[in-house]
């Protein structure tokens, strides 16, 4: 027996209470919600395709079109047990524009990470279980729901920093990518190209050496300081094998005559070139074109031009300009990653080299292609502080070998002595840096 009163009806206990018979329908009224009856894995289907991110609402189920890109979809915040959502490729492109299911809170399949979807014509169907095992997969046509996946790679030292993997060549090797992750965890890399630093002149009014091209990036929000050059476009990597090319520095001129270093050379990573540094001027020359420029000789006019061949950002700048009285004068700074070398200071003194810029890519801050400075009769020029160029002889002797591995240039011989050679540039360096968990 069952018996029907205001607002509500019940049953004997232990009887079996029937609303409607075979083949009605019963419909809740207008604005009215039920609680008790639980859901049967089906939804309710929302069929204006969606072609932006949006947060998904318990009960339906949404069609995504990723035609024009990728798309994030949203899951429900605080959801209860049985809460359920459907997803359906509209297009066939999740493939190639993927949905990634922000798990707004909650675990998806006992993992705390977004998802994935990744395969044309996909459909799939969530529902909520619980606080431990979060959304769970119920239905899934092709079962290709991927969480976080990361690079993992081989070759030259490798050194680790919180989440990241560093990678640091300062000769040639090779970047080996085993397999490449998802953009969940990691499928691009950052770097830091270097070119080697051109070397000094080796006679009094001679330039300084130029610094190598220097290339680098970091992604948006990643936990290292870098130049000011940085661009924020990592570069995608594939599972294969990249070459390392590690660019020498140049060789000082030589001692006992008006004799010209060498430019360094260029460094390389896949996509990724850094140019040479461009060799001072002695006197009556000028420096050579390069990542950054050398600088004039006296008598030698201008130094030579930075970002050669160019590049955004730039990957260097121009060598100083010699001084050109009768019978000799200053020779210009070598152009460096951070600043144009400077013109010679006065009569018969050198110009400064031009500043080098720092980065902690590696894991500690360290500065990289500093110009050296330019030398004359009356005294060489600076390199800036800190001192990532070379200096010139003062008050005499030979130029100043660069750093290995910065990139910087060599040092110019200051006064008419013996042995009066020019320092040599820099080697340089590539740095590869990528999240590995």
């Amino acid at each position: 027996m069952s018996k029907i009163e205001v607002n509500q009806i019940s049953s004997q206990c232990g009887s079996t209470l029937t609303i409607g018979q075979s083949g009605d329908t019963v419909t809740l009224a207008s604005g009215a919600t039920q609680t008790g009856f639980g859901r049967t894995g089906t939804v309710n289907w929302d069929t204006t395709a969606k072609t932006a991110g949006f947060t998904a609402v318990s009960g339906n189920g949404y069609f995504v079109n990723t035609t024009s890109g990728a798309i994030t979809v949203t899951l429900p915040a605080t959801p209860s047990a049985g809460d359920i959502v459907a997803l359906q490729d509209y297009a066939g492109t999740w493939a190639d524009n993927n949905v990634t299911i922000a798990r707004n809170g909650s675990n998806i399949g006992g993992a705390a990470l977004d998802a994935i979807l990744s395969s044309s014509n996909q459909s799939i169907t969530l529902v909520y279980v619980d606080g431990t095992r979060g959304w769970q997969t119920v239905n899934d046509s092709t079962q290709n729901i991927d969480g976080a996946t990361y690079i993992a790679a081989t070759g030259g030292t490798v050194t680790t920093c919180g989440n990241y993997k560093i990678h640091i060549f300062t000769g040639p090797g090779t970047f080996t990518v085993c397999s490449v992750g998802n953009p969940i965890g990691s499928d691009t890399v950052d770097y830091l190209v270097v070119g080697g630093g051109g070397g000094g002149g080796g006679r009094w009014h001679s330039g300084g050496g130029g610094a190598g091209g220097y290339r680098e990036s970091k992604a948006t929000g990643a936990p290292w300081t870098a130049s000011p050059l940085a661009t924020s476009t990592s570069l995608p990597v594939s599972a294969t094998a990249y070459p390392i090319t590690v660019g020498a520095g140049g060789s000082g001129g030589a001692s006992g005559g008006n004799n010209n270093g060498t430019d360094g050379n260029t460094s390389i990573f896949s996509t990724i070139t850094a140019a040479l540094g461009g060799r001072s001027g002695t006197y009556n020359s000028t420096g050579n074109p390069g990542g950054s420029g050398g600088g004039a000789g006296g008598n030698g006019g201008a130094g030579g031009t930075g970002n050669t061949p160019p590049v955004s950002p730039p990957q260097g700048n121009n060598g100083g300009t010699g001084e050109t009285p009768s019978g000799g004068g200053g020779g210009g700074g070598g152009g460096g990653a951070g600043a144009v070398g400077s013109n010679f200071a006065s009569t018969n003194v050198g110009g400064d080299g031009g500043a080098g810029v720092s980065t902690s890519i590696s894991g500690s801050s360290v500065g990289y292609a500093g110009g050296s400075a330019g030398s004359g009769p009356s005294g060489g020029g600076t390199v800036p502080s800190p001192a990532w160029g070379s200096k010139s002889a003062n008050p005499a002797g030979a130029g100043e070998n660069a750093r290995a591995n910065s990139g910087s240039g060599g040092g110019t011989t200051a006064q008419n002595c013996s042995p009066n050679a020019g320092g040599n540039g820099g080697s340089g360096v590539v740095i590869i840096r990528y999240k590995y968990q």
